[in-house]
């Protein structure tokens, strides 16, 4: 028998967002609002997994938003250069 570390007593999190970024609302939940209107900067995360707004009142789950792309911001800059 292997003795077990204390990283493996630990539950797996899914860590989904990050305090100051920005996650965009689904379409489905604001309809007939753009994308930039849909927008919205975390102001915290909290223990389980949701995340309070900026300005925008109530407590969200991850799937209340679009996927999220980290790579989109740098595709989009490439696309301008």
């Amino acid at each position: 028998m292997t003795p077990r570390s204390k990283h493996d007593d630990r539950q797996a999190v899914n860590i989904w967002a990050r305090p100051e970024m920005n996650v965009i609302f689904r379409a489905e939940i604001m309809p007939d609002r753009t994308r930039e209107e849909r927008t919205y900067r975390i102001e915290t995360v909290l223990a389980n997994a949701r995340v309070t707004l900026h300005d925008f009142p109530g407590e969200y789950r991850e799937t209340a938003f679009e996927g999220v792309n980290f790579l989109r911001e740098k595709v989009l800059r490439d696309q301008k250069s």
